[in-house]
This record gives structure tokens, sequence and C-alpha cells, in this order.
């Protein structure tokens, strides 16, 4: 019977790993590559620019209580406060005024920022926030091509069934 019972986790772990997996062309999950602070550590994915144009990297994760639960995600200064631009970098700008968008049925805003690493070198970055009742999903995306370029590629792959399934599900469903 024991036996029975481990080969069930095992069967029940690999299926929800690979139920996460995206298949999205050209993108690869990654280590969380930043210390932990107050929120669980999120999903880091990489696309090469082979596949993507351009070296693309995505990081996201949900902030469960952390919204306005009348409002959701209200103006482009909250996307400058939530969506973890300041973990790769303090130093970012936006570029211009922010847009809204609608994520795995989630609305919310997305910002475009000139982002300066701590090694000098200058990034595109967009950062994503949006909510469902009184919770947050964020996301940052940056790469060193455009800020369009970096967008579109990021609510590419977040638009992918795969990630929707994923954050839908990582948000307590739909």
């Amino acid at each position: 019977m024991g036996g029975i019972a481990v080969g069930v986790c095992l069967l029940t772990s690999a299926a929800a790993y690979q139920y996460v997996q995206p298949t999205v062309g050209g993108w690869q999950e990654i280590a969380w590559p930043f210390p932990r602070d107050g929120w669980p550590a999120g999903r880091a994915f990489r696309c090469n620019a082979a596949a993507c144009g351009d070296d693309v990297e995505v990081y996201l994760r949900p902030k469960i209580g952390f919204c306005n639960c009348d409002s959701g995600v209200a103006d482009d200064d909250e996307v400058d406060r939530v969506a973890d631009l300041d973990l790769m970098s303090q130093r970012f700008t936006p570029l211009e005024p922010g847009k809204a968008v609608r994520i795995a049925y989630m609305p919310g805003r997305l910002r475009s920022y000139d982002l300066r690493m701590s090694d000098g070198s200058q990034h595109a970055a967009v950062g994503i926030a949006v909510s469902r009742r009184c919770d947050l999903l964020v996301a940052v995306a940056q790469g060193n091509g455009t800020a369009a370029g970096v967008s579109r590629v990021a609510l590419d792959f977040l638009g992918s069934s795969d990630m929707t399934r994923w954050m839908t599900s990582a948000m307590g469903g739909k």
C-alpha cells in the first residue's frame, strides 16, 4: 500500500510540474535570481535573441492581499511601486505614461522604463501589475532591445495558454 501512495504522489508531482511548464517557443524557466523579501519567490523565464528577437527575461509572482480591493491597479505610480523593478535596479526611469492591459482575465496597467543596471549597462524594461479581487500579480520584463520590443515579447509570452493557466491557478482560480 505504501508503494502505491508513493507512486501516486510522484505521478501527481510530475503532472503538476509539467502542467506549469510553458511550451511557448524559445522560453526557458530559470531560477528566481533575486534575494528574499517580504513576498514568496516567483517564477523567472528567459528567451534568447534567436527565438524572441532580443534576449528577454520575465519575472512574475503573485502578491496575495496586496491590492486595493475597490480600484485594483489604479495608476502608474502604483505600477512603479509594486512591479518589482527595484529588484533588478533602483535606477529606473519611466519612458511614458502607462496603459491599461488585461492578462489572464485580470485588468491592470503596463508601463515602460529605462533601467540602468549595477554594471552601468542600460536595458529596456516593462512593469506590469494586474489584479483579481484584493490580490496582485506583478511581472517585470527586461532586455537589450527597445521597450516596445520587450513589451511585445513579454505580453505574447504572458498571454500564452500555459502561462494564463498558471497565473489563473496562482491567483486562486478564475
